[in-house]
C-alpha cells in the first residue's frame, strides 16, 4: 500500500518524499503519511482503482467550500488529480469536554450561515466509493426520499441485506417523511461527519476532512455524530449545538430516520457493515406490514 502511494506522489511531481507510513481512519481509500526531503510531511489519499475521474476534485472543492462558505478549519489542497489529493497533515482531536464546546459553536454557525432556498448541489460528488446524487429539488422531503434513502436499493449488497418487507417498509418511511420529520431549510453541509472526520489545527480548533457536501437538512451532520459513537466528552457537543440552533428537544427520535441514509450508504460500500443493517432493520420495523 505504502509503495502504491508512493508511486502515484512520484507521478505527480513530488519527487522529494523520503517515504510513506499508512495512517489509520478511513475506510474506502489508502492513506498515509508521507515524509519529504524539503518541506514538511503530508497527508495522501488515493483509491488503487479511482471510482470516476472527479473524486478528488469533488471532495477538494467540499473542503474550500466548507471553509470559504461556512468558516470552517479543512486543510488547504496542496495537489489533486485524478489518482490522489495531498494535504497538510492535521492534529488528532484533543480529549476533553472544551474541544466537542468549541466544535459545537462551528458547527452551528456553518448551518445557521449557510442557508439555501433549494436542496442538492452544483455538482454530484463522493461519498466514499459510490456517486452521491445532488440533483436540485425545491423539496427537502423528495430529496432525501429520492437522493439520500431509496438511491440505494439498487446496490447488490443493499439488496442481499434487506428482504422484500424491509424494502416496502423504506418506502412507506419516504412517504411519510412529511409526517415524521420537520420542515427545516436546506442549509451546507459537511455529509460524512463521523467522529474520526473531526480533527484539530495546530492551535487548538476544530477541523474537518473528507466531507460530501450539499444543502440539506443541518440534521444530516447532527446524526451521524449521534450515531457513530461519539467519545463520553461529546455530550457537551450536543447540548450546546441544540442551545445555539434553538433545536427542539424531540430531536433524538429523529437520529435513526436521518441516519438511514448513512447505514445504507455503509451497507452499499462495505461486507462487513459494523452493524448498520440491523440498525437499518431496527428503524424501519415499525414500517413493516402487519399481517
Amino acid at each position: 500500500m505504502t509503495r502504491f502511494l508512493l508511486d502515484c506522489l512520484v507521478r505527480a511531481g513530488m519527487h522529494d518524499v523520503v517515504d510513506v507510513r499508512p495512517a489509520a481512519g478511513g475506510l474506502a481509500a489508502l492513506a498515509g503519511i508521507a515524509t519529504r526531503r524539503d518541506g514538511p510531511p503530508v497527508f495522501v489519499k488515493a483509491f488503487d482503482e479511482p471510482p470516476a475521474d472527479d473524486v478528488f476534485a469533488a471532495e477538494a472543492e467540499g473542503l474550500a467550500a466548507l471553509r470559504e462558505l461556512g468558516g470552517v478549519a479543512t486543510p488547504e489542497v496542496i495537489l489533486v488529480d485524478r489518482e490522489l489529493l495531498v494535504l497538510p497533515v492535521l492534529q488528532p482531536r484533543p480529549g476533553g469536554e472544551a474541544f466537542w464546546e468549541r466544535f459545537a459553536h462551528v458547527l452551528a454557525r456553518l448551518h445557521l450561515g449557510t442557508t439555501h432556498p433549494r436542496f442538492g448541489w452544483h455538482r454530484d460528488n463522493w461519498l466514499g466509493r459510490r456517486r452521491q446524487v445532488n440533483t436540485w429539488d425545491d423539496d427537502g422531503f423528495a430529496f432525501f426520499a429520492q437522493h439520500r434513502l431509496l438511491r440505494w436499493l439498487d446496490q447488490p449488497r443493499v439488496e442481499a441485506a434487506l428482504d422484500a418487507g424491509d424494502r416496502v417498509a423504506l418506502e412507506r418511511l419516504c412517504h411519510r417523511l412529511p409526517e415524521l420529520l420537520p420542515e427545516r431549510p436546506a442549509c451546507l453541509t459537511h455529509g460524512d461527519l463521523w467522529a474520526q472526520n473531526v480533527m484539530s489545527t495546530e492551535d487548538g480548533r476544530p477541523a474537518l476532512i473528507d466531507p460530501a457536501v450539499s444543502y440539506t437538512w443541518a440534521e444530516v451532520d447532527l446524526a451521524h455524530v449521534w450515531t457513530t459513537s461519539p467519545p463520553p466528552e461529546a455530550r457537551r457537543f450536543f447540548e450546546v449545538y441544540a442551545e445555539l440552533t434553538d433545536l427542539d428537544g424531540d430531536w433524538p427520535a429523529r437520529m435513526p430516520i436521518i441516519q438511514l441514509r448513512q447505514h445504507l450508504a455503509v451497507v452499499a460500500q462495505f461486507d462487513h457493515d459494523w452493524g448498520a443493517a440491523d440498525q437499518i432493520r431496527a428503524t424501519l420495523a415499525p414500517f413493516r406490514a402487519r399481517g
